[in-house]
């Protein structure tokens, strides 16, 4: 039974810093892709930053980079997400997304930057 848990979402003041986790269960986590994407109110899906299996490079939209982090342990089978000098504009529901030979996706926690 594919199982995610997702954590570390919440209201924070811009400026400040997150971390979410995606822990997962039921396949295998360490020969997936892994992307964290986000969904903003009103707006389409956009991708935030994915980490390969293979040699776990990793690339960032133009908006985060040099803000966020992705990372992975494979060990514990989770995904991070670093967000550090958060934005309003990084207000959306994020999600994990694994991509192998099925694609697995966690639903969604929401991070909200506001004063």
């Amino acid at each position: 039974q594919v199982e995610f848990v997702e954590s570390g979402g919440g209201l924070v003041q811009p400026g400040g810093s997150l971390r979410l986790s995606c822990t997962t269960s039921g396949f295998t986590f360490s020969t997936h892709t892994w992307t964290w994407y986000r969904r903003a109110p009103g707006k389409d899906r956009e991708w935030v930053a994915w980490i390969a299996a293979s040699d776990e490079s990793t690339s960032y939209r133009d908006s985060v980079q040099g803000r966020f982090t992705i990372t992975r342990d494979n060990a514990k089978n989770t995904l991070y997400l670093q967000m550090d000098n958060l934005k309003p504009e990084d207000t959306a529901v994020y999600y994990c997304q694994g991509a192998g030979l099925k694609t697995y996706s966690g639903r969604g926690i929401q991070v909200t930057v506001s004063s």
